[in-house]
């Protein structure tokens, strides 16, 4: 969980002091998110041997949108979903990530992450902390074809480094080919062609034995 006591960056980013008052708190926003390349999630790199952070993770959905959106079962925009994949862990500054099979993380991750929506999109100015904070919402409730896609990717893209690395995080402790089938499925909410895609992976993976069969 990162610390979230530490002083805000911005504090020894002094900016010129005829700043005008939106673009000021702009480019604290900016300063603040900063914190996100230090956000590390479980998922090991496929180039490198170390763990992926979230602005790295972040970058990866972005450009999977621009290649994969072809693929939604319902028509999109891409912008938007560019904008959703961006923001929806930034709120990770502050709640830290919740890995995907930590059971015991997800007790209070919805409590953890609303605060800390709460407190890193008030930086912005009216209007845009508003927006932000709408779009996070409507990333977490998945009711738009955007949304579900934008969902579908932060799913899928771990996937895929699981399956390059031969297992991963499918080496949790009681994870199985059933368990992650199951926290995959939402894939299947807005493309069937990756959610058939995605289970051909699991299905490998479980043959190969980079992740144990259930039962």
């Amino acid at each position: 969980m990162p610390e979230d006591h530490q002083p805000a960056l911005i504090e020894s980013f002094r900016q010129p002091a005829a700043t005008p008052d939106r673009l000021r708190r702009q480019i604290e926003f900016i300063v603040e998110v900063d914190r996100l390349k230090t956000v590390l999630r479980q998922s090991p790199l496929l180039a490198a041997d170390r763990r992926e952070n979230d602005a790295e993770h972040s970058w990866h959905l972005a450009l999977m949108v621009l290649v994969l959106a072809e693929y939604a079962d319902e028509p999109v925009d891409v912008r938007k979903v560019l904008a959703l994949v961006l923001l929806h862990d930034l709120i990770e500054i502050h709640a830290g990530d919740t890995p995907l099979y930590d059971e015991a993380g997800q007790l209070d991750q919805e409590e953890r992450e609303k605060a800390a929506a709460d407190k890193l999109f008030a930086l912005l100015p009216a209007g845009q902390a508003e927006e932000f904070r709408a779009l996070w919402d409507e990333f977490e409730a998945r009711l738009t074809p955007e949304a579900r896609f934008a969902k579908a990717m932060d799913r899928l893209q771990p996937l895929l480094l699981n399956f390059g690395n031969r297992g991963g995080t499918w080496q949790t402790p009681g994870v199985t080919d059933q368990v992650v089938l199951d926290r995959k499925s939402v894939i299947g909410d807005s493309s069937t062609a990756l959610w058939e895609y995605a289970q051909a992976l699991i299905r490998t993976g479980a043959d190969n034995g980079w992740v144990p069969k259930a039962g």
